[in-house]
Order: C-alpha cells, then sequence, then structure tokens
C-alpha cells in the first residue's frame, strides 16, 4: 500500500510530497487481512498442514499469493491516479512478491516447528490395534520401526486369535469409548488374521463416531483396484476409510459454496416460505415443519427439517417408507414432494453444518440397521456430511423399499469415490431438471 502511494503521488528526497494515506486505502489496509484469510482458507492449506511438504507449502503460496495480489490491486486499489501504466505493473509485482516473501517466510517457520515436535515424539499420534493376533504384532512393529508420530497405546482383541502381551491389551472393543477417551486415541488400525467382510464393517461403523482415523490392512479388493496406497507403516499398504479423495482446495470450497448458497436461499426464497406455509396450514392441521432424527456425519444422529406433506399421526410410532400414490400424503404436500419443495428448510441444516448441498441423503436409524444387515459397508457414508441431493437419489428417486435403498447406497458410494467440484455441479443441474419438470416423486 506505501509502495504504491508514494510511486503514485511523491517524488524522491526533496521534491517528494509526504504520504498520507486516504480514505481507499485505510478501508483496504482493514479488509486485507479478511481477504487473505478467506483466500488461503479456500486454497485448503489449513485442513491438514501437519501432511504438507515444502514444495506443496510453495507452491501453495504462490498460487494464494497471486490471487491475493491480483484480487485486491484490480477490486480496491484500481482508481489511483498514475501517470503511466508502468507504475500498475511495479505495484502489482511488489505487492506480489512481498505477499510470496513474507507469508512463504512465516510458513517455513510454522512448518519447521511443527516437523521438529513430530520428530522429537513431542508431538505424537496415538494409535490402537484392533486386534490381537499375528497380524497385528506385525504392523505394530511395522508402525514403531518406520514412524516416529504414531505411539502404539495398545491392542484391542476381538476374536480368538490372541498373541500380544496382556499387559498390551487395553480392553474388550466393549469399552471402546473408554479406551478412546482415557488414551486420548487419535487413530485406530484394525489388523485381523481372518477378517470377515460383516465383522470388518461393524467396527468401521463403531469407530466412526469417535471422529479418529479409521485404517486397516487391506485384502486383494483393495490392493488391485488402487485403494491400498503407502501408508503410515513403510512398505506395508494401509487402506484409510475416512479420508477423502476430494482435494483439500475443493473441499474447502465446497463448504464455502453451502454456506454462501444456503444464506442466499433461505433469504431469496422467504416469501415462498411464507405461500407454502400458509397452504400447510390451511390444507390440515398440524405444524408447518416436520422434524425427524437422521443419521448424518460420523454417524451422529441430527433433526432433519422439512415442510410437512403428511396428515399427523401418519405413522404411529412406527417408521413406514413413502410411495408415489402414498394416502398419507396431503394434497398439498403431493405439490411440495413432486417438486421437492419439502426439502427447502433443510438449507438450515446446512448452515448449522449439519449437511451439505450435495451429498448422500441421510437415513433414519430404524432403516439403517436393515441396510447394514446386506450392506455392512454403509458406513462409509459416514466421512461425509449428507446432502439434499446427490448421485444416488437422482438416478433412483423416493426409495420405498430397503433394496432400493441400497441401491442408491451403491451410487452415492460410486459418488464418494469420485467427489469433485465438477461432478457437484453436474449434479445439481440435473436436481434442477428433476424440480422443473417436476419429477420429484
Amino acid at each position: 500500500m506505501v509502495f504504491r502511494r508514494t510511486v503514485n503521488d511523491g517524488f524522491v528526497l526533496s521534491s517528494m510530497m509526504i504520504f498520507t494515506p486516504n480514505f481507499d486505502y485505510l478501508m483496504v489496509l482493514s479488509f486485507y487481512p479478511f481477504i487473505c484469510l478467506v483466500i488461503h482458507y479456500l486454497s485448503g492449506f489449513y485442513l491438514h498442514p501437519e501432511n504438507h511438504t515444502k514444495t506443496k507449502i510453495l507452491m501453495s503460496t504462490l498460487a494464494s499469493s497471486i490471487i491475493i495480489s491480483v484480487f485486491v490491486f484490480f477490486a480496491l486499489l484500481i482508481d489511483d491516479a498514475v501517470v503511466s501504466y508502468e507504475y500498475y505493473y511495479y505495484s502489482l509485482f511488489a505487492l506480489t512478491a512481498l505477499n510470496i516473501v513474507i507469508t512463504f517466510f512465516f510458513r517455513l517457520i510454522t512448518e519447521a516447528y511443527v516437523t521438529r515436535n513430530l520428530k522429537t515424539g513431542r508431538w505424537i499420534i496415538n494409535t490402537v490395534i484392533i486386534g490381537a493376533g499375528h497380524k497385528a504384532l506385525k504392523m505394530a512393529e511395522d508402525i514403531k520401526k518406520n514412524n516416529r508420530r504414531n505411539n502404539i497405546v495398545g491392542f484391542i482383541p476381538v476374536d480368538h486369535f490372541n498373541y500380544v502381551p496382556k499387559e498390551s491389551v487395553l480392553g474388550s472393543f466393549s469399552q471402546l469409548d473408554k479406551i478412546i477417551s482415557k488414551y486420548n486415541v487419535h487413530e485406530a488400525v484394525i489388523a485381523l488374521d481372518d477378517p470377515d467382510e460383516q465383522n470388518l464393517f461393524s467396527y468401521i461403523n463403531n469407530l466412526y463416531k469417535f471422529n479418529i482415523e479409521i485404517r486397516f490392512t487391506p485384502r486383494l479388493y483393495e490392493i488391485l483396484t488402487g485403494s491400498a496406497r503407502m501408508g503410515i507403516a513403510g512398505i506395508n499398504p494401509l487402506v484409510s476409510i475416512t479420508t477423502l479423495h476430494m482435494p483439500d482446495w475443493q473441499f474447502c470450497v465446497k463448504r464455502s459454496f453451502d454456506i454462501v448458497v444456503a444464506l442466499m436461499a433461505l433469504i431469496i426464497l422467504s416469501p415462498l416460505f411464507l405461500f407454502f406455509a400458509i397452504q400447510i396450514k390451511r390444507d390440515s392441521r398440524g405444524s408447518v415443519f416436520y422434524l425427524q432424527e437422521r443419521i448424518g456425519y460420523l454417524g451422529k444422529p441430527f433433526k432433519i427439517i422439512k415442510f410437512r406433506t403428511m396428515y399427523v399421526g401418519s405413522e404411529n410410532g412406527m417408521p413406514k417408507l413413502s410411495s408415489a400414490n402414498d394416502d398419507r400424503v396431503t394434497p398439498v404436500g403431493r405439490i411440495l414432494r413432486r417438486y421437492r419443495i419439502d426439502e427447502l428448510p433443510q438449507f438450515v441444516n446446512v448452515l448449522k453444518g449439519e449437511m451439505s448441498i450435495v451429498g448422500p441423503r441421510p437415513e433414519r436409524r430404524y432403516y439403517i440397521n436393515q441396510i447394514i444387515e446386506q450392506a455392512p459397508y454403509y458406513c462409509l457414508l459416514y466421512k461425509i456430511r449428507p446432502g439434499l441431493t446427490s448421485w444416488g437419489p437422482i438416478k433412483i428417486g423416493y426409495s420405498d423399499s430397503v433394496d432400493k435403498m441400497i441401491e442408491r447406497l451403491n451410487y452415492d458410494i460410486v459418488y464418494i469415490e469420485n467427489m469433485s467440484l465438477f461432478n457437484d455441479f453436474k449434479i445439481l443441474l440435473l436436481t434442477l431438471e428433476i424440480v422443473f419438470r417436476g419429477k420429484g416423486v
């Protein structure tokens, strides 16, 4: 800022005018830190800073600094009165160079501090191993040998294989809650000698709610499909069940997009909300909104908000799936369902961080228990926030049976494995087509 005002308004030494910031420059100085924080957040730099290499730090700094400099320069400083456009080039270059040098310098200091604490063992990742057989012992040895970041706190036996010392056994799997709290566990590695798919996902399902990293030793399928990558234990690959394939910067942009769109939608659509609220009250007795418990991110329950589309007491305490010709649906409710207007109040859930705009639809625990019996991998949906729309609902529509729910689940798993902003954009376009054509049911 000082550089531009000096170049634009003054001369060197005796002929130089005294630099005095004007109102525009004070405004820029006020908003500049905020702009920097927003751009750096959207770059994904703050999401997993402990995993950044010097090369990644440099590339992230270059990209963020250039965007910040160009935005500040052209959006806030373009009204300067200059003698020549040459000064614009000098000023933009100076601003960009200063941004890069200063940001990179402090990031290197932070990176060195983090690295030193990890190498010296001051910062450690407390890891528990689920299993007590030969694979569990081998995994513990590899982790201790190849990675100083992880501290093996002990083992939790889950089958008849038990070859670990008694003093290393932390307790049974039913005591998982107390074990994770007592030992401040950050990561769980599932290493079973005789892995059964049903049991494997049962363990994963119980681990999700603790919001810790979950890894397991891969089977042949994960190795052949490329899911098994070089992990924490040197040459032994581990499949991380909680890691997303979506780049950090896209994940941050996705969440920011959710907040902005949800806030704008609630403001712009408020007259429509009022109109349908009146119609619902006139159509049948009962409240305008319907709150129902669903299972969301990390397997935690939350209250989903919808416009009420059924008569009061339609379920009588027993969950029952809806269908296209459901006689429990009110006349106004049929219109709301057809154009998916009943889902619009869920923008409130999006703002609260319980949901995303694009993501798998959340289900009730009653139906999840039935799905898990046939598709134990349902817990994979817990790694992201549920959404208003996703690939599954677009392909299947309303699920009026558990079989359709499982079919929809498979589409949602494909979505999670291929998450990107581009795919989210395609899903939103397809959803708008369904809404405008009235294909919601």
